[in-house]
């Protein structure tokens, strides 16, 4: 599907998704609020938008055949939402197709059970419960505008330039242990997939798990990637060791194995990298 595509949110998943809104053929857009990184969109022949700038954003909005929305929920509810729901709501041109970039943090734990979309939403964090409302909100605006919004839940998100291998490699991993924890995987590259999947069969209201075939604990991939670089296995912490970081520690608190069978039946969607071993191999193989 070749289109105009308007993401806010520029950061490293938005740049994938514009990279390949390019590649179809098409045109993209996305936000941010630092020059800096509007600087990098432009190099990436992507046009900058500076979400503060609201005739820009407006006009961004009225040129977009579609709009993803990725940037992160905050306290007072998705950014996204804040910006694009008044405009949307007054322009005379809407975008046929908007989806929402969630997380599979709004099932919760299920004591390594599994979750599926129609599940009851039981976030176990404060960013999840974010998600929860941004979900919520861009729902109730699809519906109250005809609109077609899709959600995306992802896991632990990881691909070129972002992976554990970096942090092998310099001597900063850890082997993170909790008994009984799993949790799924995603490589970028199977998320950009799912979303221009649903954006070319658009079904109004319906999420998606864009996750991997495989959930796995923590300790068990990195000490996998560890001897795939030849290195001996990290040290071993506990999941409450200070040396956590609180963004890592909250992927802990969370045991699930995520069900991706609706995005398999209903767009024809297949992760290209089933499971950590393909996407780590590629990234290998590739000199990431």
């Amino acid at each position: 599907m070749s289109c105009s595509l308007l993401i806010f949110g520029g950061g490293w998943l938005g740049r994938a998704i514009g990279a390949e809104a390019l590649k179809r053929g098409g045109q993209a857009m996305a936000t941010s609020r630092d020059p800096a990184t509007r600087g990098a969109l432009g190099a990436q022949g992507l046009k900058a938008v500076d979400p503060a700038d609201a005739a820009a954003l407006a006009s961004a909005l009225a040129a977009a055949d579609a709009v993803v929305i990725t940037a992160p929920p905050a306290a007072d509810g998705c950014p996204g939402h804040a910006a694009l729901a008044p405009l949307l709501a007054r322009g005379e041109r809407r975008p046929g197709w908007v989806g929402y970039v969630s997380s599979t943090a709004v099932y919760g734990d299920r004591a390594g059970g599994w979750a599926f979309e129609d599940d009851a939403l039981n976030a176990a964090t404060l960013q999840g419960a974010r998600r929860v409302r941004a979900e919520q909100d861009w729902l109730e605006t699809g519906r109250s505008l005809g609109l077609a919004v899709n959600l995306f839940r992802l896991p632990a998100l990881y691909g070129p330039g972002r992976s554990g291998l970096d942090r092998l490699r310099n001597g900063e991993a850890r082997m993170v242990r909790k008994p009984g924890q799993v949790f799924n995987r995603i490589h970028v590259d199977d998320v950009v997939a799912g979303v221009f999947a649903s954006m070319d069969r658009p079904n109004p209201g319906r999420a998606y798990n864009l996750v991997d075939d495989e959930p796995a604990p923590a300790h068990v991939v990195t000490a996998w990637s560890a001897r795939r670089l030849g290195l001996p296995p990290p040290p071993e912490v506990d999941w409450t060791d200070p040396s956590v970081s609180e963004a890592m520690r909250r992927f802990y608190l969370d045991s699930k194995r995520v069900s991706n069978a609706r995005a398999k039946a209903e767009l024809g969607w297949r992760p290209r990298y089933p499971s950590y071993r393909e996407g780590i191999e590629s990234l290998l193989a590739a000199g990431l």
